[in-house]
């Protein structure tokens, strides 16, 4: 698939015996300082939480591929010396990372990625933390001592993220990128044990019986789909937080438009792909779903703010 627009021509395929999915988060739930401060939308912290799975046909294929991609540019001279490339750094020479990668790096990643077609399925929901913080203060204002617990937060995007009706199958084996220094197995199975709960309540059906999941958590350097799944977050990440100005700590702004900077160009790339990206607090109270029918765009997502009038004299 050679044209950066072009979507898969192949039919969808049939229901497989196994689903093979990979999850992995982009942004940080993280809503307060320590002092209690919000700081949500300032620099080093997101606007925006995004869960996504990424449904993989040939696991082992595509590992295959993204392992030999990067032990091809390990031994690239021009690559050699370079920050990233450096083993004791522990990034593009243990893993692919799209935040750490070069730009080189990153066009020869999504250019394996795109060439896969409808091999890759990606999902995500999408969370704004302004909206959270909302219903994070109306529980204080009616609980006298709650507390605000990020992991609620990735437990509630993970049980939106599989009670959808996605593309069934027989079983499910679902590999989740570990968080930190903690697994939370256990609170993943619940979180999903919910989500199936949901979706039966919903479509008046089960999926599957719960012996049919299976959920691993790893690190994301010690799985390649991992890392693919990563820069499909990265591309839907760099379309909704803006780019901000490392020296100033301010957001960066166009300069013909002065408005925000955000970028389209990589999901535009991935969308044939994407199958669903469903925005939890934008437009009516469900959210809204965007999907090939319904693709995202800037215009329609982060409209330019209305010309000010000018008052006639």
């Amino acid at each position: 698939m050679n044209d950066l627009f072009a979507k898969p021509e192949s039919s969808e395929p049939a229901k497989p015996a196994v689903q093979q999915l990979f999850v992995d988060e982009a942004g940080t739930p993280t809503l307060f300082h320590e002092s209690g401060k919000v700081i949500v939308d300032t620099f080093g912290c997101s606007r925006f939480f995004i869960l996504g799975k990424l449904e993989v046909e040939n696991p082992a294929a595509l590992a295959s591929k993204l392992t030999a991609l990067r032990q091809q540019m390990l031994a690239d001279p021009m690559f050699a010396g370079t920050e990233s490339f450096k083993p004791e750094r522990k990034k593009t020479a243990v893993a692919f990372h799209a935040k750490d990668d070069l730009p080189e790096v990153r066009f020869r990643v999504f250019d394996l990625l795109r060439q896969c077609g409808d091999q890759l399925r990606f999902y995500a929901v999408v969370c704004d933390k302004f909206k959270l913080h909302e219903a994070e203060a109306a529980k204080r204002a009616a609980q006298p001592g709650y507390r605000f617990n990020e992991n609620s937060v990735y437990d509630f995007l993970m049980r939106e993220l599989f009670g959808k009706f996605h593309r069934l199958a027989d079983s499910y084996e679902v590999c989740v990128a570990r968080r930190g220094n903690s697994t939370r197995n256990d609170a993943i199975k619940t979180a999903l044990t919910h989500a199936e709960g949901d979706f039966e309540k919903k479509f008046g059906f089960r999926r599957s019986n719960p012996d049919a999941w299976t959920i691993t958590v790893q690190p994301s350097k010690d799985n390649p789909c991992l890392q693919a799944v990563d820069y499909f977050l990265w591309a839907l990440q760099r379309f909704y937080e803006v780019k901000w100005n490392a020296a100033t700590k301010q957001p960066q702004l166009d300069s013909k438009t002065e408005l925000v900077i955000r970028e389209d160009r990589f999901l535009n790339a991935v969308w044939p792909q994407v199958g669903e990206v469903h925005d939890l607090h934008f437009g009516p109270a469900h959210g809204t779903f965007f999907t090939s029918p319904n693709p995202l765009k800037l215009t329609e997502r982060f409209p330019p703010p209305p010309s000010p009038k000018i008052k006639k004299p």
